[in-house]
């Protein structure tokens, strides 16, 4: 039985709990959170022995297997050393941590204690984006080439949006990206897994939108394009919008001999044919094709539901299942370290770029100067 710890007991903890519960061979032992009323709310809602407001003692005292870390990012490294210190695996919530810097030392850590570490990209493992990864296992792609990742944010969320707005000294404003860092990881991790350059050449151009300077926020970018190539070899786009409508969590992936489009908000995975019919057949056919693919997208959906399968987190679950068994078996991390790393690389390289042009032209980013651009080519140089 793997005795499991929470620390960090907000809105994604409930999360965690509620996956951790539907894993056999486990438990929650404790949960922890500075905040007393926190950790108590969540314990008395879930099944758990102890509840702490200190980290330290609880590793003491509860002496977990596994932590999960549910706290606000500039926590992670410290809160994730201390725990692999004392000999615990440790999951980490996204952003994995603020700085590459930091990823590297936690990683090194624990391939040196001979403990498990991973990242809550759990977007990556759902039932869907299973089905992808099989998918382009078999070579149904070719070999990758070009990879797109839209991964979209709705700023008319009545609660963390408005939360965020209008509080100055609110703890997304002390990240290096601010909102866009807290929410991208997942986007960006999708691009690297299919990245195979250690360095990969990054430009970033990210602005204000209209919408919030209309409301005098001139300090959260909330619109950005992201290139990413390796020389001869994969290319990739990212975006992310709030003002994008619908709101997009998308990846399509392009290869030598087809693509695939992975619908995350309607758990939908459809083909692209790489070659076209002949003639008129090519204004015929495909749609027909796509319409097939959408009905037995929607009749495996249906099926998951009706046979209670259906789980709004159940990439969540898949992970942690994963990561467990990693851990019982000794076996290999669900998302390989290099991952991790590559997604930390690239987001640093994001944000230095966009504070690089907030320092050049104040917090105007009206676009992608001559400085901003030397900048983003001198990045992995």
């Amino acid at each position: 039985m793997l005795k499991v710890a929470i620390v960090g007991c907000g809105k994604i903890a409930d999360s965690h709990a509620a996956a951790i519960q539907r894993i056999e061979g486990c438990e929650i032992v404790a949960v922890c959170d500075r905040e007393p009323l926190m950790a108590r709310q969540l314990f008395e809602r879930f099944p758990v022995k102890q509840c702490f407001t200190d980290v330290a003692e609880l590793l003491r005292e509860a002496r977990p297997d596994v932590v999960h870390i549910t706290t606000s990012p500039e926590s992670h490294f410290d809160l994730a050393r201390l725990c692999l210190e004392s000999g615990c695996h440790v999951y980490v919530e996204k952003p994995f941590t603020v700085y590459l810097e930091q990823a590297r030392r936690l990683i090194e850590l624990a391939e040196r204690t001979g403990l498990k570490l991973t990242v809550g990209h759990d977007q990556q493992f759902t039932d869907v984006a299973l089905r992808m990864r099989a998918l382009i296992a078999s070579g149904y792609l070719g070999v990758p080439v070009h990879v797109e990742s839209h991964f979209n944010y709705d700023l008319t969320d009545p609660n963390y949006a408005r939360a965020l707005l209008g509080d100055k000294q609110h703890w997304v404003r002390r990240l290096p990206g601010k909102l866009v860092h807290n929410i991208i990881s997942h986007g960006v991790a999708r691009l690297a897994e299919f990245l195979t350059s250690e360095k990969p050449h990054v430009i970033a151009f990210g602005y204000v939108s209209p919408l919030l300077r209309s409301i005098g926020e001139i300090e959260i970018v909330d619109e950005l394009r992201v290139i990413i190539c390796e020389e001869e070899r994969r290319t990739a786009y990212f975006t992310f919008s709030t003002q994008m409508r619908p709101v997009l969590h998308e990846l399509r992936v392009f290869g030598s001999k087809n693509g695939l489009i992975l619908d995350q908000d309607h758990d939908v995975l459809i083909r692209l044919r790489g070659k076209n019919f002949k003639s008129y057949l090519d204004r015929f056919v495909p749609p027909l094709l796509f319409a097939q693919q959408h009905l037995r997208n929607l009749m495996r959906n249906v099926k998951l539901f009706l046979g209670r399968n259906y789980h709004m987190d159940s990439g969540m679950k898949n992970l942690i299942g994963s990561f467990y068994r990693s851990i019982r078996d000794d076996a290999p991390v669900p998302i390989p370290y290099r991952e991790i790393l590559l997604t930390a690389q690239i987001m640093d390289a994001i944000f230095e770029q966009l504070n690089a042009a907030r320092s050049h032209d104040g917090f105007a980013l009206d676009g992608p100067d001559d400085a901003t651009l030397r900048i983003a080519r001198g990045v992995e140089q």
